[in-house]
Order: C-alpha cells, then sequence, then structure tokens
C-alpha cells in the first residue's frame, strides 16, 4: 500500500480572525478593513433590517455603522476574537440616534402648514409593506420592554449575537441575559398575541 505523505502537501488559505484583521486596519491597512467589510456587511444588514423594519434604513444604518467602525478602529478592543458583537452595538446606537432624529423632525414637520402631497408608485406594493408592518409591530412590542430586556433581545433574538458576547457586552452574567430573554420572550408573546 503507499503512503501519502502529507507534511508538504500545500494546504488551504489560514483564515485571519477578526482581533488580527482589526489591529492590522488599526494602523491604517485599508485591505484588512476591506476584509472586515465583506465578512460582516450582510449580517449587520440584516441586523438593522430587523431593527429599522426598513430596507433603506438598513442600508443607511450599515454604512454609519461601517464609518464608524472605520473612525474608531483605534480606539476599540473587540470582544473574544469576533468584531460583529460590536458592530451590532453600533449599529444598534445608530438606529436609537436616527429614531431620536426622525422624531424631532416629525415634530417641526407637524407645525408646518398642510401641504398635498401624491404617494409615491413605489410605496405601496403591497408584499414590502406587509412585511415592513408586521416588522414594525415586532419592534414596537421590543421597543416597549424594560431596557435590559430590550438590549438582550436586540443582541441575541435580532443579533443573533451568542449569550457569552451579550453577556460581556452588557457587563453582566450569562444566567442574568438568560432570564432577560426568558422574561421578554413571555412579554413579546402576550403584546403581540393581544395586537391585531
Amino acid at each position: 500500500m503507499n503512503e501519502v505523505n502529507t507534511a508538504n502537501a500545500p494546504r488551504g488559505p489560514a483564515i485571519t480572525s477578526d482581533a488580527d484583521l482589526w489591529a492590522r486596519s488599526s494602523v491604517g491597512d485599508h485591505a484588512a478593513f476591506s476584509e472586515l467589510f465583506e465578512r460582516h456587511v450582510e449580517a449587520v444588514w440584516n441586523h438593522a433590517y430587523r431593527l429599522t423594519a426598513s430596507w433603506n434604513l438598513a442600508e443607511d444604518v450599515t454604512s454609519s455603522t461601517f464609518l464608524q467602525a472605520w473612525r474608531k478602529r483605534a480606539d476599540v478592543v473587540l470582544v473574544r476574537e469576533s468584531a460583529r458583537p460590536w458592530l451590532y452595538t453600533v449599529a444598534g446606537n445608530v438606529v436609537r440616534d436616527e429614531r431620536r432624529a426622525t422624531t424631532r423632525f416629525l415634530r417641526v414637520v407637524r407645525r408646518a402648514p398642510d401641504s398635498s402631497v401624491a404617494a409615491d408608485h413605489a410605496d405601496e406594493v403591497a408584499d414590502r409593506v406587509d412585511r415592513d408592518a408586521r416588522m414594525v409591530r415586532v419592534l414596537a412590542a421590543v421597543r416597549s420592554l424594560p431596557r435590559a430586556e430590550r438590549e438582550a433581545v436586540e443582541l441575541c433574538l435580532l443579533g443573533e449575537v451568542g449569550l457569552a458576547d451579550a453577556a460581556e457586552l452588557l457587563g453582566v452574567a450569562e444566567v442574568s441575559v438568560r432570564s432577560r430573554l426568558s422574561r421578554a420572550r413571555a412579554r413579546l408573546r402576550t403584546k403581540l398575541e393581544d395586537s391585531p
């Protein structure tokens, strides 16, 4: 029987960790940051969509998240080798800032004289409206949760961050994150069953 010598066999490219890419990008390595972007952009967009229920806003939030990541790359230390939990936290902060800005804008608009504006046909695409409406209902229920439960839901259920990473980001024990999620699920079930 022939033996195969695998000692000198070519191996596939080694996957560079997020922490290594982050460290390289913190000293200005654009290629390393580009690789981080490519690795996480889809997940960040999905998280942003879950938080906003809007495709367009999700794109804006994703762009803002990576812009902030680039600006703060030298000041940030990653949790557990992955950039994703930190990126999700930044995306959540961007969404909250956007909501505050939108609220201020709407207050100004309400004070302005009423003007008749024809609705854009694109706004009436039925499938998108239905999906967005369902997502808005869910997000409204999530926003009504107490802060600790809301943060746990945004990270673990909407952002798909692991319990250990969420616990470290929130500065609590994993068991606390589990109990917050359990209470949040019960509240959400009740709120969503009661809504039309």
